[in-house]
């Protein structure tokens, strides 16, 4: 069986493919540039990651277009990425429009073309409050367009077992998995040293505290 598997780098992602692996799957890894902040830590990240898990293939694909598309903290320098405590309600400046179409099409070609029985993407519970991309109707929906759009004998799973987990029982999945953490990356802000105040740190240190373990990458 083979998967492809977006890897970002991050805690969801590695997790995913750790994941997927013990359910089976050889892994193709499908990471993604896009203009990201933190882009070199986390292609640096996802490519440990793949190391890992012995990935059959790791594809680094480049959507610089969606610098030029803008309206996102994470792409555009001239917007400040918010601390969690001062984000507010809606949806977060550090949503990049429609990536999760964007990403989802490309994984879905990868997979197709390596003749691939599913597509693993580790959007979440704490993810869809916020982000309209990774809401569980996207997903179905997603799954209509990936049937319609590909060759009759082709049967594609998408799948998106941590869609209704928080991210402790994430994490939790993950320390059983033996996934090394310190080999991922979640700052929206800093490559170098965590800013532990963006609202993707906050998740993950929460996370971390609520399972009483010591997170193992370092913040200013």
């Amino acid at each position: 069986m083979r998967a492809v598997c977006l890897l970002s780098g991050g805690m969801d992602s590695s997790t995913l493919a750790y994941l997927a692996k013990s359910e089976g799957y050889e892994i193709y890894a499908l990471h993604f540039t896009y203009g990201q902040r933190t882009e070199d830590k986390e292609r640096e990240c996802a490519k440990r990651i793949a190391r890992h898990l012995n990935a059959a293939e790791f594809l680094d694909v480049n959507l610089a277009y969606l610098i030029q598309v803008g309206a996102s903290s994470l792409t555009d320098r001239s917007m400040p990425v918010k601390s969690h405590a001062d984000a507010g309600d809606g949806i977060p400046q550090t949503y990049v429009p429609f990536r999760n179409a964007n990403l989802l099409s490309v994984a879905t070609s990868f997979a197709e073309a390596r003749g691939a029985d599913a597509i693993y993407i580790g959007v979440q519970a704490s993810d869809y409050s916020g982000y309209p991309d990774c809401r569980p109707e996207f997903i179905e929906a997603f799954q209509q367009v990936i049937n319609l759009g590909t060759r009759p004998e082709t049967h594609i799973s998408l799948k998106t077992p941590f869609v209704r987990l928080n991210k402790s029982e994430i994490l939790k999945i993950g320390m059983d998995l033996g996934v090394p953490y310190e080999d991922t990356w979640s700052c929206y802000q800093d490559g170098e040293m965590a800013c532990g105040v963006c609202g993707s740190c906050h998740f993950r240190q929460e996370a971390f505290a609520a399972i009483g373990i010591e997170d193992p990458i370092p913040y200013r």
